[in-house]
């Protein structure tokens, strides 16, 4: 058996890693997109580190486009077997690959024209989509869902059972139970692995024990904020922006997960009677259409929101909150000087309404962009996170004249600490552990702090590396 590393290695998105079995069958964890913007992010989105073809089946982890986006351009190019996940993710895939289509189709199209309209055209090739909107609806006809804490077939000698990651609605963490040359292996594939005490998802269960584990790495060098710290400076934070300054407080979040989460605790804050009386706008197509997903999947939440239901039928609405989905909306929110809180996608301000709210915000100091969790380094709100005073938006230069508030106790990825107490069962049996999905930096930090805490054999793998698993 052997494992081979084809996406998120060395880097947070693209999460793809393929399996082979001594017999030759391959199962692929994973098919996801990388994300961010330049030409490196282009040319890996458009090559395989492995042939479509033989992929015999799939594993999904959860529904974020870096773990399945790319699945439509994987069928595609001729897959043809099960996609097996959670009842909840393939729900939230047939919204989100949707979604990821369209913005495909728009971004190819705002490059060529791009291209077309310079004089010299030398060297630059126009575009053409990963895939389109037909495309989503063979894939998602290969769709398998299953329950959590249950072994599901595969095939002959493979069987699947998934953990409940606490990550987003239906992530899972997945284990692999593989009978071959009459010996029985155990592999681990953790997924991103989300937080516990989060509001309404259940926390992240312990995972079957493993001889060989691949294990995220988003956060191996932080120890994120505790709760009470965070509803405190959520709260300071809108009350500066949009009481004191009469600002716009715009959050860029991933219109699944983090978007319901936000909107969770503002409904909780307007309960008790402590938020603010402004607007509230979730400005996100996708979120609004995530959002009754969510309420379609009760068995994915904590016994808090089961409680808070009792007392509150609609964790997600209340007065003031406002859900747009139409486009004149939108525009007016780009061009309104009223106090209010916009949350839009997407997470990193690389694409969606967001990047408009950016473009007509940014350089108005009574405003403030909070970032609620993690960004690539080149995409906008890792340029903000990282202190930049301009940068350039749809063409034009713009100064960074907002204040840039960043709350990563949001992020819906363990830190440090919760990954060791998450993997902690595994210190007996696991030969292994390959870290994936971060930067290299972190990984390395994380590497010491794993060996640390009794976990010396940990690989960060490169893309495209190999590895017997004896």
């Amino acid at each position: 058996m052997k494992i081979k590393f084809c996406g998120a290695a060395r880097n947070v998105t693209g999460s793809s890693h393929l399996l082979t079995l001594d017999n030759g069958y391959q199962i692929l964890l994973d098919c996801g997109l990388y994300q961010g913007s330049g030409l490196s992010v282009w040319e890996n989105n458009n090559k395989w580190e492995f042939d479509p073809t033989s992929i015999d089946a799939m594993i999904l982890s959860h529904a974020h486009i870096d773990h399945c986006g790319r699945i439509p351009q994987l069928v595609k190019a001729g897959f043809s077997g099960d996609i097996i996940c959670t009842h909840a993710t393939r729900s939230l895939c047939g919204i989100m690959l949707l979604d990821s289509a369209k913005i495909q189709e728009r971004d190819v199209e705002w490059y060529n024209k791009k291209i077309q309209s310079k004089k010299s055209k030398k060297g630059q090739k126009l575009r053409v989509p990963l895939y389109i909107s037909e495309d989503v609806f063979p894939a998602m006809n290969l769709y398998v869902g299953g329950s959590y804490n249950r072994w599901i077939h595969v095939t002959e000698g493979v069987d699947v059972y998934f953990s409940d990651a606490g990550h987003i609605l239906g992530s899972a963490s997945v284990t692999l139970r593989i009978k071959e040359n009459g010996k029985t292996r155990m592999f681990g594939f953790t997924g991103d692995i989300g937080r516990p005490d989060r509001p309404i998802l259940r926390d992240p269960a312990p995972m079957p024990e493993v001889e060989y584990l691949v294990c995220e790495s988003t956060y191996g060098d932080k120890e994120h904020e505790d709760k009470p710290a965070q509803s405190e400076k959520f709260l300071a934070v809108i009350k500066e922006t949009c009481l004191i300054k009469k600002g716009k407080l715009i959050i860029p979040a991933f219109s699944v997960g983090r978007t319901q989460e936000l909107v969770y605790m503002l409904d909780q804050m307007y309960s008790n009677g402590i938020l603010p009386r402004i607007p509230v706008y979730v400005d996100s197509p996708l979120a609004v259409n995530a959002t009754i997903v969510f309420g379609s999947h009760p068995e994915c939440f904590d016994n808090d929101l089961h409680e808070y239901l009792l007392i509150d039928d609609n964790p997600f609405g209340f007065n003031h909150l406002t859900y747009v989905k139409d486009v004149a909306t939108s525009k007016w929110l780009n061009e309104s000087k009223d106090p209010c809180i916009i949350i839009s996608s997407s997470g990193m301000m690389n694409a969606g309404r967001v990047k408009h709210h950016l473009f007509h915000n940014i350089d108005n100091p009574k405003n403030t962009f909070l970032i609620v969790g993690y960004c690539s380094p080149e995409t906008p709100g890792g340029m903000l996170r990282d202190g930049i005073t301009q940068m350039k938006i749809f063409g034009e230069m713009k100064q960074v004249r907002a204040q840039v508030e960043i709350m990563d106790s949001f992020s819906a990825h363990a830190d440090r600490k919760e990954i060791i107490n998450f993997i902690d069962n595994q210190k007996n049996k696991v030969k292994k552990i390959f870290l994936v999905h971060g930067e290299i930096d972190r990984q390395l930090k994380f590497k010491d702090y794993l060996d640390e805490h009794g976990f010396p054999n940990v690989e960060i793998p490169e893309l495209g590396q190999e590895f017997e698993l004896n």
